[in-house]
């Protein structure tokens, strides 16, 4: 029940705001589950549930934008899968909570970012998502500051998330399967939070025109924060 109302929650927020199925999902499962059944499970989770939520923003999606953050993000996802594999478990639980802090208070506060001229910079930052995409199911972060600082329109800044999220979900996927991290003590939980997937789902997308984004968005910052706190602390 706990893994069907935490993908409940996480699915709901992504469909809602079209962010943040793994910055909500990866913190609340890591201290249930361990991170190296919470990371697979996630990913595969996201990309079931970034197929649906594109299709309603696809229209808005631009498609030369997504695939130049896709080409380098591609390369880094499996230096972040060898490196979850690899690193101590503690050390990846810390630096995912301060990810999650640093991003929350980023976001929050909203400073003023500098506007980049150039696409080019889409290169870099579809690395930076790659690896943590790789290691924490988490490639938002950089992306959101990066379309901050190109301005995009909000209904292309959903239709690119999602793009982008899609391709990088099925790639992360992709190297779990390889790596052997689907074992048999992720696929049970991979069905028990299907049900909290189908309806966290429907709820969001039907409700997401009659929330109050940005007072929403806010509450899930400050979620963010403290569960970020709290994989710091232990």
């Amino acid at each position: 029940m706990l893994v069907t109302a935490i993908i409940f929650l996480a699915v709901f927020v992504q469909s809602s705001v079209g962010f943040g199925f793994a910055l909500v999902s990866m913190p609340l499962l890591v201290g249930y589950l361990g991170l190296q059944v919470s990371a697979p499970l996630v990913a595969l989770l996201a990309a079931v549930s970034e197929v649906f939520i594109l299709i309603r923003y696809r229209e808005a999606l631009n498609l030369r934008v997504v695939s130049q953050l896709i080409i380098t993000a591609v390369i880094a996802i499996p230096i972040g899968v060898v490196a979850l594999r690899h690193l101590d478990a503690a050390i990846v639980t810390t630096a995912l909570g301060v990810l999650l802090v640093g991003y929350a208070f980023y976001a929050l506060l909203s400073p003023k970012l500098p506007q980049l001229a150039s696409g080019g910079w889409a290169y870099g930052f579809g690395f930076v998502a790659g690896l943590l995409s790789g290691a924490y199911n988490t490639p938002a972060p950089p992306v959101i500051i990066f379309g901050n600082c190109r301005g995009w329109p909000p209904n292309e800044f959903k239709g690119n998330l999602q793009g982008f999220f899609l391709v990088n979900s099925l790639v992360v996927v992709a190297v779990h399967m390889i790596s052997g991290n689907y074992t048999s003590d992720v696929w049970p939980k991979i069905l028990l939070a299907l049900p909290g997937l189908a309806v966290g789902l429907i709820a969001g997308l039907l409700l997401s025109k009659r929330i109050n984004a940005e007072p929403f968005r806010k509450i899930v910052l400050v979620l963010l924060i403290i569960l970020g706190v709290r994989l710091i602390i232990g």
